[in-house]
């Protein structure tokens, strides 16, 4: 069998940085290692790149950056050399990229744009669809254009609100009433959202968004459950089954989903049949209106008093932690682990590196 090699990259200047350490392992202990030769690249939370080749134990909790066999080592854009270059001139050629890389500078389209300008085959959105998913704003803008249910929302910059504050905030109560929900537009995992019920609240919580972002989401409070549909796919994309979280907090933050252990996941969410298969649709329509590729994840809203589904976001890497939806939600309709890595594989491997 002639392997290809593949390259999974963890770690990355984000807020999700240890997240993503448990994600790669998640994913290299479930890997077909008999048909890849796998490179793994860490990068620190300050930014450096390292050619790591030790026990996958040692990625949780940045164990990996006491091994010995760290070298410094880079994807360089040169598409003749398609792939890694490490400190003492080694070339490594790369078949495809896996990224596993949450948040900013793994899900926003930037490290994507690296892999575009090398011609390499890579897991995933491309750098265009990751950027307009990774912001809310857009993301909202586009579900509006084509005419999907969400929230009620507002956004705004950090230069626009510092310039009227009083505007934005007296905006917000009157589209969206109270309480509402304060994000990011760029962040993942929930990273820095806050509810807030009155004037002093929705400050302090623009403030908490925008030490994650230079942009704001403001969204109304949805009386409802939090459910998922995982997609892959390219041209032909394909909907799994349709799981429900029960978060243990008020709303299932970056806290709720990783650290609490009372927080659940119900496969299959308990709608009835009908209900799921239209949140598949509706899934499917918005992974094709955002120009998703690979894989993505679709989060959404149900009402509690009339059953309405309301998109909330788009994640183009979602978590492949022990406890992670995604790899569950496929695994609920006959799809290992192991062969959901095959399929993202042969997906990137399709598309090419030219995109």
């Amino acid at each position: 069998m002639n392997k290809k090699t593949i390259a999974v990259l963890f770690g990355g200047v984000s807020s999700e940085h240890d997240v993503s350490t448990v994600s790669a392992k998640g994913i290299l202990s479930n890997i077909n290692k008999e048909k890849y030769n796998l490179v793994l690249i860490g990068i620190t939370k300050t930014g450096e790149w390292f050619l790591f080749d030790d026990d996958i134990n040692l990625l949780p909790n940045d164990e990996w950056l006491k091994s010995s066999s760290l070298k410094k080592a880079f994807i360089t854009p040169d598409t003749a050399i398609h792939g890694i270059v490490t400190e003492d001139g080694k070339q490594i050629y790369l078949d495809a990229v896996f990224p596993v890389l949450h948040g900013k500078n793994g899900e926003d389209g930037t490290i994507q744009g690296l892999f575009q300008l090398a011609q390499i085959p890579f897991v995933g959105c491309d750098a265009t669809s990751s950027g307009v998913c990774m912001d809310k704003g857009i993301t909202n803008a586009v579900l509006d254009a084509v005419g999907i249910k969400q929230a009620k929302w507002l956004s705004f910059s950090s230069y626009e609100y510092r310039n009227n504050p009083e505007k934005y905030i007296t905006e917000a109560f009157d589209k969206l009433s109270s309480p509402i929900f304060v994000k990011p537009a760029n962040a993942g995992s929930s990273v820095g959202i806050s509810k807030a019920s009155n004037e002093t609240e929705l400050k302090k919580g623009i403030e908490t968004a925008l030490k994650e972002d230079k942009k704001v989401v403001l969204e109304e409070f949805i009386d409802g459950f939090e459910v998922e549909c995982a997609v892959l796919g390219n041209e032909e994309p394909v909907a799994a089954e349709v799981g429900e979280i029960l978060a243990a907090a008020e709303f299932y933050d970056f806290d709720a989903k990783y650290n609490n252990p009372e927080s659940q996941t119900l496969i299959p969410a308990r709608l009835p049949a009908e209900k799921r298969n239209k949140i598949r649709a509706v899934a499917l329509r918005a992974y094709k209106a955002l120009g998703c590729e690979g894989l993505s994840r679709v989060d959404f809203f149900v009402r509690r008093n009339n059953g309405e589904i309301l998109l909330n976001e788009i994640n183009t890497i979602p978590g492949q932690t022990p406890i992670s939806m995604y790899p569950k939600l496929f695994e609920a309709v006959g799809v290992s682990y192991a062969e959901l890595i095959d399929r993202l594989i042969a997906l990137a491997l399709a598309r090419g590196g030219k995109i």
